[in-house]
């Protein structure tokens, strides 16, 4: 179909270079693409600036302005998936050495209670270990920088989890450093930790093999933003949804294929020495696609995410993926 230029907001991801530099081109699309320095500025600009036709989105902003009704649909794109087991941060002298360490302790996130990264990590844990979020206290702020939390969205929780701001002019990393807080659950890695500090570790030190395992055991790589597109621009031109699936899968997979054609020069494109090992012991566990795009591929990793958001008293009722995203592209 045709349409005048999109505005498309998101972040440059190896999945969305292509459509920054032009290299592939838009599937009856004309589009310009615009970024930010942080993602939660994309995510702003888009709620309350109105500024993209097309823009990134994490899930659990999406799912809370379905509430009553979000002007926004989502695309089955999902541009940002992460293990999180390695994102749950201790204080070294709190005495927390395992997941069941975690129980009536201080913990931080950043922006909000229960952003993409924290529904993952809360409900693996909570399936894995038995870790149940309301038996702690949770304080909300900015992780390198004293802010507010976000006044761009709602700030759903249980009545029963007792919630607060982080205390004005402190971080949850300086907190975290110093024992102000016992335990963080973190999309980023805080600055102290990057630092070295010896008063800071991961909760799960050697991460990889258990995320490894947990993705061969449930087959489920974590998800955490999707593509949304403004609702009447897709009601007003039909099509413009499986459009803007066929632009950006198209993008993602020109990534893929560099790696596969990289992977006769062992990667050197790249400066991580044993890329090219990495990239063939992954090949190993992740049969043909590595980041699949559309419905069928990720429903259940859509429906756990689903669950756990409900679970955590995020939504008032369990969502369906078929509530969530594009009719259109529920083939996908």
């Amino acid at each position: 179909m045709s349409v005048s230029k999109l505005k498309i907001g998101c972040f440059r991801y190896d999945t969305t270079r292509p459509l920054f530099d032009g290299t592939v081109p838009g599937d009856n699309l004309e589009y310009t693409m615009d970024t930010a320095a942080t993602l939660p500025e994309i995510f702003e600009r888009l709620i309350r600036g109105n500024e993209f036709d097309v823009a990134e989105l994490g899930l659990t902003f999406h799912l809370r302005l379905l509430e009553p009704d979000s002007p926004f649909v989502a695309l089955p794109i999902f541009p940002n998936r992460v293990f999180r087991h390695s994102c749950v941060f201790v204080n070294t002298r709190s005495g927390i050495t395992g997941p069941r360490d975690l129980v009536g302790r201080t913990i931080g996130e950043f922006g909000t209670y229960g952003q993409d990264s924290g529904v993952w990590a809360k409900g693996i844990l909570r399936d894995e270990y038995g870790f149940e979020p309301a038996r702690n206290r949770w304080l909300i702020g900015g992780l390198e920088h004293p802010s507010a939390p976000f006044g761009f969205i709602s700030h759903p929780h249980p009545e029963n989890l007792e919630v607060s701001e982080v205390p004005e002019g402190k971080t949850l990393s300086a907190m975290l450093d110093t024992g102000e807080i016992d335990a963080l659950f973190s999309a980023n890695v805080p600055q102290c930790v990057l630092d070295g500090s010896s008063n800071v570790a991961r909760l799960f030190p050697d991460f990889e093999p258990l995320e490894r395992d947990y993705h061969r055991r449930t087959g489920i790589f974590p998800i955490m933003h999707t593509i949304v597109a403004r609702r009447d621009l897709l009601q007003e031109h039909p099509g413009l949804a499986r459009d803007v699936y066929r632009t950006f899968t198209a993008a993602k997979d020109a990534a893929a294929d560099r790696y596969r054609h990289d992977r006769r020069l062992y990667q050197v494109p790249t400066m991580v020495p044993w890329m090219h090992a990495l990239v063939e012991h992954n090949n190993e566990q992740f049969a043909g696609d590595w980041w699949p795009y559309g419905i069928s591929a990720n429903r259940v990793t859509l429906d756990t995410f689903l669950r756990y958001h409900y679970e955590q008293g995020l939504s008032s009722r369990q969502w369906k993926v078929e509530e969530v995203f594009a009719p259109e592209l529920l083939d996908t």
